[in-house]
């Protein structure tokens, strides 16, 4: 299901790449523009910049014995802690995830948690657990709960388009068809696999690093663009709200840290998704932009490492620095892809941020509050305005 018309001027640019339409777009573009072929001053001409943790039986046994310690509590899941779900051995392996996320490859997968001895809550306990020893703040992914004020901390990844109104659905999420490369809204996401599809759902994962370095040695005007100040759809009540900002930022290095790059977008922010087009208030997107957002999703395509993901697996990947997508899939009555999620954030290994993304993670990180945390049992729909 498509999302309808935009504004007028939009160009013919939906959620779903059209690699025809995308080279259509550049062919006309390089005939018949000036294009800019000097980067943006101050940006480089290029970037440089064991990824599987298998569980052993000493780590699951103490993890289990953790489980037992944490609920002997009888504490919130909230006040999940290293020292509320202390791993006295295992803590020294997850702690080095941290660096090689932010500082190394990128990504990491810690896999083997046997999903099926545990109840939905045990397993959440687990996730939270864990990913306390690898990054322990966690962000808010919606901030209301059942109407009311929270901050709700996991989010569930499922299709849940066979039994909501389309017109609820703002984001490919909550359906099972192909989710383009984009980031969330977090420092580093987590993905916990509680269950598998039938068939597809294939996670695959790019360096936008790499990206960058080919952009920028093809198509210096791409990088330009993507530096210059967008029209983010907020996609509020009204359709008028929009927040501008450019995709790309460059870090050059300093004393306590190496130059990065970061590139923070989704797609649907411009393209709309099913039950929320883009608003026909607010700028539409010029051709440049829309060559732009196909350039990066093909050329995320072409460096894409595809990763197998199965149940009792957890993802973690440093959303500033890397791109991630999902195949389409198809569910059966035996087996459905759902996977829990968490935003989260270490403060050693933090990334600066420009002053113009602070709304942005804000909304994940600012004014968290333990006895406001909520993590649902089950999947919900959340507002398209709240991220990813």
């Amino acid at each position: 299901m498509a999302a309808t018309a935009g504004p007028v001027g939009q160009p013919d640019i939906a959620y779903t790449p059209r690699y025809e339409n995308y080279k259509a777009r550049t062919t006309r573009r390089i005939h018949t523009e000036k294009l800019v072929q000097s980067l943006p001053e101050g940006l480089p001409a290029k970037l440089d910049s064991d990824l599987n943790y298998h569980l052993t039986p000493a780590d699951l046994a103490e993890i289990d014995e953790t489980l037992k310690h944490f609920k002997s509590l009888g504490k919130p899941l909230g006040e999940i802690s290293q020292e509320t779900f202390p791993l006295p051995n295992f803590h020294a392996t997850l702690r080095e995830i941290s660096p090689e996320i932010h500082n190394g490859h990128g990504f990491k997968f810690v896999r083997g948690i046997p999903v099926d001895q545990h109840t939905r809550e045990e397993n959440i306990t687990i996730y939270v657990g864990v990913s306390s020893h690898v990054a322990p703040i966690r962000g808010r992914q919606d901030k209301t709960w059942q109407g009311k004020p929270a901050d709700v901390i996991v989010a569930h990844i499922k299709d849940l388009s066979p039994t909501v109104d389309a017109k609820y659905i703002g984001a490919p999420v909550y359906t099972s068809e192909k989710q383009v490369f984009h980031t969330d809204s977090g420092d580093v996401i987590g993905l916990f696999a509680l269950s598998e599809s039938e068939e597809g759902g294939e996670s695959y994962l790019a360096s936008a690093g790499k990206v960058y370095n080919e952009l920028a040695a093809s198509r210096p005007d791409i990088i330009r663009t993507l530096a210059e100040d967008w029209a983010f759809d907020d996609f509020s009540k009204d359709g008028n709200v929009y927040l501008s900002r450019p995709l790309l930022y460059h870090q050059p290095a300093k004393d306590d840290s190496p130059e990065r790059l970061i590139i923070q977008y989704a797609r649907r922010n411009f393209t709309g998704y099913w039950g929320y087009p883009r608003s026909a208030n607010i700028p539409p997107i010029t051709e440049a932009q829309a060559e732009a957002l196909d350039a990066l999703h093909f050329t995320s395509e072409r460096y894409a490492v595809a990763l197998d993901f199965h149940k009792g697996d957890i993802q973690y990947a440093n959303n500033l620095s890397i791109f991630h997508a999902r195949g389409g899939f198809r569910d059966s009555k035996e087996k459905q892809r759902h996977l829990l999620r968490l935003w989260l954030r270490n403060p050693e290994f933090e990334w600066e941020k420009h002053e113009t993304l602070k709304e942005r993670f804000d909304r994940v990180y600012a004014d968290l509050k333990t006895e406001n945390s909520v993590f649902p049992l089950e999947a919900t729909i959340r507002g398209a305005n709240v991220g990813t």
